[in-house]
């Protein structure tokens, strides 16, 4: 059976909750001047509904990842992107790189040795982009944006020599997704934080 203490406590504690409900929240919960972090989920929205984006769906789908939901502001955001675009530069390269090795004609080789350099070329430029975000978002927009052609001529060197190979197609194609997410993240902080230069 419980002591005389203990209910004495629950009643308190039950007491002091229904008391309290009946003050407006305004008199317990101080009006504060303090901008608060948009919620990650917000922060997303807006960045896949930018103009840039090339895939809405693509967008909201690669940035529901853990580490994505916990990112407090567009700059902890835009990192995280440039660690997706690298991430998957890397994989559509190990792909080339596995396709190079098979026998093919010269054209082939040449288009594919293109590509390589562009994939390359697409994870330094993302790695660089992560470091510029918060220094300088103009430089890390122009830097994101030269992806998008290099990617561009890889599809056409593809295609100007028939190289048939899907997993190529898909590789590129969510490139540029990712070069448009990160067109638009550098664009909002270039808003955000415009440059004196």
């Amino acid at each position: 059976m419980a002591t005389v203490n203990q209910l004495c406590l629950v009643l308190v504690i039950f007491l002091s909750i229904f008391s309290l409900s009946f003050f407006p929240t305004s008199s317990i919960i101080p009006k504060a001047n303090v901008s608060l972090p948009i919620p990650s989920s917000q922060l997303v929205e807006n960045l896949c509904n930018g103009k840039a984006i090339q895939n809405r769906r693509f967008c909201l789908k690669a940035l529901s990842t853990p580490e994505v939901i916990t990112a407090m502001d567009t700059t902890q955001l835009g990192t995280l992107i440039m660690k997706l675009g690298a991430a998957n530069a890397k994989a559509t390269l190990s792909v080339y790189n596995e396709i190079i090795k098979k026998p093919g004609s010269p054209q082939a080789l040449k288009a594919l040795n293109c590509c390589i350099e562009a994939y390359k070329y697409a994870i330094l430029s993302f790695e660089m982009v992560s470091s510029e975000l918060v220094e300088d978002p103009q430089t890390a927009n122009y830097d994101v944006a030269v992806i998008g052609p290099e990617i561009t001529n890889c599809e056409k060197e593809l295609i100007n020599v028939k190289v048939e190979a899907p997993r190529l197609l898909v590789g590129n194609r969510f490139m540029k997704y990712y070069v448009s997410m990160g067109y638009e993240i550098t664009s909002t902080l270039e808003l955000e934080n415009p440059n004196e230069y």
